[in-house]
């Protein structure tokens, strides 16, 4: 698809269908988290893939926005992989945004659906998962194949015009 119809085409799905999603596929969406661009390329990103029944029914209870989605992306950073600045600000979370951006409009392209997740508690998920300490968990992404019923927000095209949000100095 060209990318300026991808990018105003591509919508948060909140409804899926129950097929799965080829490994071939999957992992060509994966690749394209895999080559996102990171501070210093410092590569911290980890994506976990949940997807079975007992990680998936963990989902559910860490989270109300997983509308059925066969897998959910847990995209995470490794805080000691991460890059930082003198001033202690690290990267970490602005590394993961961006693979998970490249993830989602990946998926958009080849047909799945997602929607980003932020409505969770990070410390619950690491919990409930058993991750390592320095293993911080950013986005949930369900991804899956769009329900034949699935449809935009109704907000989905309300945008601010491009003068409300660039200013030329």
């Amino acid at each position: 698809m060209e990318f300026f119809n991808l990018i105003k085409e591509r919508y948060s799905v909140r409804e899926y269908k129950d097929k799965e999603i080829p490994v071939e596929l999957l992992e060509k969406v994966l690749d394209a988290g895999r080559i996102a661009p990171t501070a210093r390329n410092c590569q911290p990103v980890r994506i976990l893939v949940a997807k079975s029944k007992e990680v998936m029914a963990k989902m559910n209870e860490l989270t109300p926005c997983v509308y059925g989605a066969p897998i959910v992306l847990i995209i995470c950073s490794d805080t000691n992989e991460s890059s930082g600045q003198p001033n202690g600000r690290s990267f970490a979370e602005a590394d993961a945004s961006i693979a998970a951006t490249h993830i989602m409009l990946a998926a958009a392209d080849v047909g799945l659906g997602t929607v980003w997740v932020g409505r969770f508690d990070q410390d619950e998920v690491r919990k409930a998962l058993s991750f390592p300490d320095e293993l911080m968990p950013f986005a949930l992404m369900p991804i899956g194949y769009p329900a034949d019923t699935s449809v935009p927000n109704p907000r989905h095209t309300d945008n601010k015009e491009l003068s409300e949000i660039v200013k030329y100095i």
